[in-house]
């Protein structure tokens, strides 16, 4: 998560925890069910920051069998969000298809110019800043007021190159994200993988407390950092009990 990723996933979750109010849902809106080369479904947003060069291309194709999101990241960085209104203790499993065509060498999950990844899932919750105690209240305004934008708290999933699957660490930005490596390596390079992950658990254990809703997903694949290319696919999104 670049600084301008930060400050984009920021601004995504204050437009969602807007939009959310009326889109109760049990997950965001299928590719599956659009037609290839047509517009994202509904609701779903193509979030940039302005100053940023390059933004990642999306766009929807066919692909094993099902319409699929495609992300083309060339130096890029961009999001495709969605916002929910979800009670993450009813519907605390999600469950996604992901397939990439490669990693990116200069990756690394430990250092802020290594912090690109050929695909990400985000889950954004509705946390109350007022819960957080004074002197972190405090850091996240002045990082706010200077720029460095950051979210409340959120969990990051990812297809890394070099960390094992089910490592969790804090971003390398703030401890109000944790990165979560879904899938690591090659050997699934070009393949579809369902991926399924308990996100009131993963909270639980990152935050030390109970989820509060979930405000959104945030899909991404960002390559601004390492300067990279990577091309990555995303399938269908759900919640489930």
């Amino acid at each position: 998560m670049s600084r301008g990723f930060a400050a984009l996933l920021l601004a995504i979750a204050g437009s969602l925890s807007c939009a959310a109010k009326a889109a109760e849902s049990p997950g965001p809106a299928p590719f599956s069910a659009a037609a290839p080369g047509a517009s994202l479904p509904a609701s779903w947003k193509l979030t940039t920051l302005h100053g940023i060069g390059r933004h990642t291309r999306y766009s929807l194709v066919r692909d094993g069998g099902a319409v699929v999101l495609r992300a083309d990241a060339e130096a890029s960085m961009a999001g495709v969000a969605y916002p929910l209104q979800l009670d993450a203790r009813a519907h605390p499993v999600i469950e996604w298809r992901w397939k990439i065509l490669n990693l990116l060498a200069k990756s690394d999950i430990a250092t802020k110019e290594g912090d690109d990844y050929p695909a990400r899932v985000y889950v954004l919750f509705d946390y109350d800043i007022r819960k957080l105690p004074f002197s972190v209240r405090t850091k996240i305004r002045l990082s706010r007021l200077y720029g460095a934008d950051v979210p409340v708290a959120a969990l990051c999933y990812v297809w890394d190159g070099k960390a094992a699957a089910g490592t969790s660490v804090w971003s390398a930005y703030t401890d109000r994200v944790r990165m979560i490596v879904a899938e690591s390596g090659s050997a699934n390079l070009g393949k579809w993988v369902t991926m399924r992950r308990d996100v009131a658990a993963d909270f639980r254990a990152a935050f030390g407390e109970d989820p509060p809703a979930i405000s959104g997903v945030v899909l991404a694949t960002d390559t601004d950092n390492t300067r990279e290319s990577a091309t990555a696919f995303y399938g269908d999104i759900r919640f489930m009990r």
